[in-house]
């Protein structure tokens, strides 16, 4: 019999409904799991007793002929960066040790509505500032993933959903949250061999998610699979009057309307996107991608995005800008650390508390954006940037007139060991290549596996669609699922 934590989000659903096993036995397993990988670093927090409790109410649901909601049964991890009532919440910083919120976040709470429960809290990059989980307070996570070289060199799982990937792909849980601001969805998945969505901008509410940028910060769902995905990401999406920026649209079911048919889409080929120095196995999966769904149906065609070689800079202005601004509240008067050297008035409590609390990468990056907003730089800097973003919607918004969907690698190389990168954090930044433009349009994007390096490593394959067209790229994103067969997995030593 398989083991159930071997199982995926529609099999535990589905298996919980028709009484195959009960949720109980469901979330003990996954506790169990949980528990006993510390070495990864993935949790920062374990809840067992909110997984079970879920799962009590799912088994009484049951047996009282209840309906039960799509994810009865389900137990997943929380990132760090989603507020939940009475459970720490850090965002893997310092400066947040020790706050316990008194309110639910929006995402968390429709997840909680649709009959998850909580494993626990997952570690990622500080503040969601990074590339390979290598900037959180608490530690690294370490991917589940090794080369087959031998070597027992520890490898990046992507960032900042690091925590996220590496639970998934390790088997501690069958599904967990992410947010992508620039591709922090989508590279970790990437890294290692699961599946991720970020959806488009205002399908999932900010609300009680701690914030880096607020016009690119976006949820989304980290799996398994794509049918995963989907169905995490219908209970996760939805209008919320408490974001300004929350789209008041149904939820389509998106699920239940997967099919890998692509007869009559077209499907885009973004010349730009074939950078310097792209190690030939990106390349030929890329053109194996292009294979595959050309048999699922599509009619292929190479597009131009004309000002992606100026994303990543727009990014790393905008980005930085809105941070400098939203972490501005973290000052030690209200919540959180605290440093109040002797003697020091109110001035010094603020840069002593600041100082400690935060890492230097968000350090780093607050000081960019401060610089970018201040007097006499903002309009060469910050008023350019967001010139370039209106550009590079504009080239997407042209390229829709020739295609529905876009194919991409995820990211230009295969998970790199962990200090590989850290002291050089432009080479960092270009991780997030091919993910950048899509944010910064504010569209529906998502990473599947494709295959293994040389090393043995995953690779992912980028699909991005068309504003809230997330059923576009989840039917492109299961035709290469079942095409390239993915059945790799990391074999434990955790």
């Amino acid at each position: 019999m398989t083991e159930l934590t071997d199982l995926g989000i529609a099999a535990i659903r589905d298996g919980v409904r028709d009484g195959t096993f009960s949720a109980r036995d469901v979330a003990t397993a996954f506790n169990e799991k949980v528990s006993a990988a510390k070495a990864l670093n993935a949790f920062l927090v374990e809840t067992p007793e909110h997984a079970l409790a879920a799962a009590d109410a799912a088994d009484a649901a049951r047996a009282a002929g209840k309906t039960l909601g799509p994810l009865a049964g389900v137990p997943i991890g929380m990132k760090d960066l989603f507020c939940t009532k009475d459970v720490a919440t850090t965002a893997s910083s310092h400066i947040l040790e020790g706050f316990v919120p008194p309110y639910e976040s929006t995402v968390s709470q429709n997840l909680w509505n649709a009959g998850a429960g909580m494993l626990g809290k997952l570690n990622m990059d500080q503040f969601a500032m990074g590339s390979s989980n290598e900037t959180s307070f608490f530690g690294n996570v370490i991917s589940p993933w090794r080369r087959n070289d031998g070597g027992h060199a520890p490898l990046a799982p992507g960032g900042s959903s690091g925590g996220s990937s590496s639970a998934v792909a390790a088997r501690l849980c069958p599904g967990a949250t992410g947010t992508d601001t620039g591709g922090s969805i989508r590279q970790p998945a990437a890294f290692t061999g699961i599946s991720g969505i970020k959806p488009t901008y205002g399908r999932c509410s900010r609300w009680g998610t701690i914030a880096f940028a607020s016009s690119l910060d976006q949820a989304g769902p980290m799996a398994r699979d794509v049918t995963d995905c989907a169905i995490m990401l219908g209970a996760m999406a939805g209008f919320d009057p408490k974001d300004a920026t929350s789209l008041d649209l149904d939820v389509p079911a998106w699920d239940r309307e997967l099919s890998s048919d692509l007869k009559g889409k077209r499907v885009g080929i973004p010349k730009e996107y074939r950078v310097d120095g792209m190690p030939q196995e990106i390349e030929a999966l890329w053109q194996q991608g292009v294979d595959w769904l050309r048999d699922a149906g599509a009619e292929i065609v190479e597009v131009s995005l004309p000002h992606t070689k100026y994303a990543l800079p727009a990014y790393y202005i905008i980005a930085p800008a809105e941070a400098s601004s939203n972490l501005a509240r973290y000052d030690g008067v209200r919540y959180g650390l605290r440093d109040l050297p002797d003697g020091a008035n109110l001035q010094d409590m603020y840069a002593a508390t600041r100082a400690d609390g935060f890492g230097d990468e968000v350090k780093r990056r607050i000081m960019i954006g401060t610089y970018v907003l201040s007097a006499g730089f903002y309009d060469a800097y910050y008023t350019q940037a967001q010139k370039v973003r209106a550009l590079i919607a504009r080239d997407f918004d042209r390229a829709w007139e020739a295609c529905d969907l876009l194919l991409a690698p995820t990211a230009p190389s295969a998970a790199f060991a962990l200090g590989e990168k850290s002291a050089d954090p432009i080479a960092m930044y270009l991780n997030d290549v091919f993910t950048v433009p899509s944010s910064l349009a504010g569209l529906p994007a998502m990473s599947v596996p494709g295959g293994l390096d040389a090393q043995g490593l995953p690779l992912g394959l980028q699909i991005i669609g068309r504003a809230l067209d997330e059923q576009g790229v989840l039917d492109a994103g299961l035709a290469i699922e079942e095409r390239a067969g993915f059945t790799a997995r990391p074999e434990a030593w955790w």
